[in-house]
């Protein structure tokens, strides 16, 4: 059962519920816009400072931010989470927004080209035929290097486990891996 409208009134909705009649923001809008600011400045404490020395930010809020990368209460760094975003109300966030992405972008890259790497150094490990597959997908690599740090990273790992060790990869794997991620970096 539906209220009917008092008379001379309308029941025609507000065509934009995030304004009120004067055209200003809801409440609700505003706790949002809050809550997005918030979030924001939550990510832009995970930059390094180095990424943040970059961005046109005021003192104040980078000052702010390196506070609460010092405070260390749960509390005191939830009341300092909604102090920089109430800073963060005075700044352009698109231009923050698109550091904060582009950084996360990077991180994932130099996950993913990590994880690439692990995968070259298991599969050489493995199978003599990774070689071949090494040499034509990674042309200009030095494969006498490569062969002797591949045969000394086995041997290694042979040697552990028939001593009745648990098999530690040691300097010969590391070395195998840095090998194959800066011959995997110079490709990009």
């Amino acid at each position: 059962m539906s209220r009917r409208p008092a008379p001379g009134r309308t029941a025609a909705r507000d065509p934009d519920p995030a304004h009120d009649e004067q055209g200003r923001p809801s409440k609700t809008q505003r706790k949002k816009d809050s809550a997005d600011l918030q979030a924001l400045g939550q990510n832009l404490t995970r930059l390094s400072p180095s990424v943040l020395d970059t961005l046109a930010l005021p003192d104040a809020l980078r000052e702010a931010l390196a506070e609460y990368g010092r405070t260390r209460s749960h509390e005191g760094r939830r009341r300092q989470l909604q102090f920089v975003g109430k800073l963060m109300r005075q700044v352009d966030a698109q231009p923050l927004h698109e550091a904060v992405a582009q950084a996360q972008l990077g991180q994932a890259r130099d996950s993913l080209s990590l994880h690439e790497a692990e995968r070259w150094r298991t599969a050489l490990m493995d199978d003599d035929q990774a070689m071949t597959q090494w040499a034509t997908e990674v042309p200009g690599s030095d494969l006498q290097q490569l062969r002797t740090l591949v045969r000394n990273a086995r041997s290694q790992s042979r040697g552990d486990a028939a001593a009745g060790e648990a098999v530690r990869q040691g300097r010969a794997y590391r070395e195998l891996f840095q090998f194959i991620r800066s011959h995997l970096g110079s490709l990009r």
